[in-house]
């Protein structure tokens, strides 16, 4: 079990995480989302000991992070963002490197590694040179060096950035086999990736946490709104910039004009359906309504509502 209890951490006058609170249980795979700069990466470094908080601590089962970081450290494995790699060393040597960093000699590091190439797919690369392996083998080798020692917990910055998707599959498919037995943490912005793998999303903006929940649990609290698509030919930009006003129930999310052709994203709750009306509005008005279409709201929407528009706490 981790709990996080009232973590800030500020820069000079930089706030880069505010008072934040969340637990993640055994066996669980928790992504922890937000925009660039939303305190992620600050939140995960002092989760693993490389920065210490301003003030509030990180709790490992009994242990904390302010007065058991060596402890706590032995027990978990990071692979930070940048995943930095001695692209000069052969991938074998690497992971003998780490392993006896981490306490790992003679009969403990063979069977270590064993596990690691099995699990990693590294048979094919271990006497290359790390320099000389393709970015997705990067990832694996990066991911074997974080769990040789076989952590209780594994935190991932980033883990499929920059892969293709067939390398993004196969480090999913990892992921899922590692959450079996370890508390798994993944920060991306990747929202396709983190759904398809986790079991629960923490949502951070502007160093605050805004939604914590299942995806189910998060967008039943959003489904209320639905979303309109309208193609209208005829109308001028500022008229439908300004449905808002016609039809004070509806958001207009997004205007976009196109050789003429107006593109109109509206949001509406379910109880207050706009169509009849925009329909007969669009026929007064003398335009020629071309498409009008419902959206199922997905989780790039709540993410955008949470994180560009300062939604509320979900």
């Amino acid at each position: 079990m981790i709990r996080v209890e009232n973590l800030v951490k500020h820069y000079g006058d930089v706030k880069a995480v505010r008072s934040i609170n969340f637990q993640v249980s055994d066996g669980e795979i928790l992504g922890f989302l937000g925009a660039n700069g939303a305190g992620k990466t600050t939140t995960l470094k002092i989760m693993t000991g490389f920065l210490t908080p301003t003030s509030g601590n990180v709790y490992i089962n009994d242990m904390n992070i302010l007065d058991d970081s060596l402890e706590i450290r032995r027990q978990i494995g990071y692979l930070p963002e940048l995943n930095p790699l001695y692209t000069e060393m052969k991938v074998y040597d690497l992971l003998e490197f780490t392993g006896r960093i981490r306490g790992l000699e003679g009969r403990a590091f063979h069977q270590a590694l064993s596990r690691v190439i099995e699990e990693c797919g590294l048979k094919g690369v271990l006497h290359k040179s790390v320099g000389q392996c393709s970015k997705g083998y990067k990832q694996r080798i990066g991911l074997a060096t974080a769990i040789i020692h076989d952590p209780k917990i594994l935190i991932l910055d980033e883990p499929v950035s920059g892969l293709d998707p067939n390398q993004i599959m196969e480090i999913r498919r990892l992921i899922k086999r590692l959450g079996k037995e370890k508390i798994v943490i993944i920060s991306s912005h990747i929202l396709q990736e983190i759904e398809a793998t986790v079991d629960r999303m923490v949502i951070i903006h502007d160093g605050k946490i805004v939604a914590d929940g299942t995806t189910n649990e998060l967008m039943a609290g959003f489904q209320g709104q639905t979303q309109l698509s309208l193609s209208i030919k005829g109308a001028k930009e500022d008229q439908l910039h300004s449905l808002k006003e016609v039809f004070p129930d509806v958001n207009v999310q997004r205007v976009a004009m196109e050789d003429g052709l107006g593109r109109v994203v509206l949001e509406y709750s379910h109880d207050h359906d706009p169509r009849e009306a925009i329909f007969q509005h669009a026929v007064k008005s003398n335009w020629i309504l071309l498409e009008m279409s419902t959206q199922r709201a997905h989780l790039e929407d709540l993410f955008r509502k949470l994180t560009v528009e300062g939604g509320a706490h979900a």
